[in-house]
């Protein structure tokens, strides 16, 4: 059975939700992230050398981090049509939308909440404002990043706008509210959500 290392309130939510939507059987394992003293699981330093949650053993397979969970599990179990295949003109704009959160909305984010002032033009990720009229056109033809098709890449964004909303860094935006609330209503999200109390 798969093995997700995980601890509540983190990334490790995505990948979670990842799993139910995939409907594949798991274990959660707890990791307790805040205790540095704390004996770590063999399986778990070898599928995440940084020490760091998410992280996923699935058989021979290791690995961390939770848009690399997300990509592998939505190619390792298609029969949940979770990403686009190989072939599909959408698989662009599907890994275009995966990397996302790791490379343009985390850091921007980072840069806002720390009050760092931003340089859209030698930043990768452009700025705060960049990234957020970014999404909002991508969503512009909705309901999903894909249009109809709901995909991994969701899971991964609307997570984030979630986590933006949260700590209260989500501009007024119907797009982007409206998105999250349909996510949100998910029923693998709420699977997982669930489970977030308990190891």
């Amino acid at each position: 059975m798969i093995k997700l290392f995980w601890h509540p309130r983190t990334r490790a939510a995505r990948a979670a939700w990842m799993l139910e939507e995939t409907g594949v059987p798991y274990q959660r394992v707890l990791v307790e992230i805040g205790d540095a003293e704390a004996e770590r699981d063999p399986a778990f330093l070898a599928a995440s050398p940084m020490g760091k949650v998410p992280a996923l053993a699935d058989g021979e397979v290791c690995l961390a981090d939770s848009a690399a969970i997300c990509m592998y599990l939505a190619d390792r179990y298609p029969d949940a049509r979770l990403a686009p295949s190989l072939d599909d003109p959408q698989r662009g704009m599907y890994l275009f939308w995966m990397v996302y959160s790791p490379g343009v909305i985390e850091p921007a984010m980072s840069e806002k909440f720390a009050g760092v002032t931003p340089n859209r033009y030698s930043s990768g990720w452009g700025d705060f404002d960049l990234m957020i009229s970014t999404l909002e056109k991508g969503l512009a033809a909705g309901p999903w990043l894909l249009g109809e098709r709901f995909s991994t890449a969701d899971v991964m964004v609307a997570s984030s706008v979630h986590f933006m909303a949260m700590f209260k860094l989500l501009p007024d935006s119907p797009v982007l509210e409206s998105y999250v609330e349909r996510a949100l209503a998910r029923p693998a999200w709420q699977a997982a959500m669930a489970g977030e109390e308990q190891p």
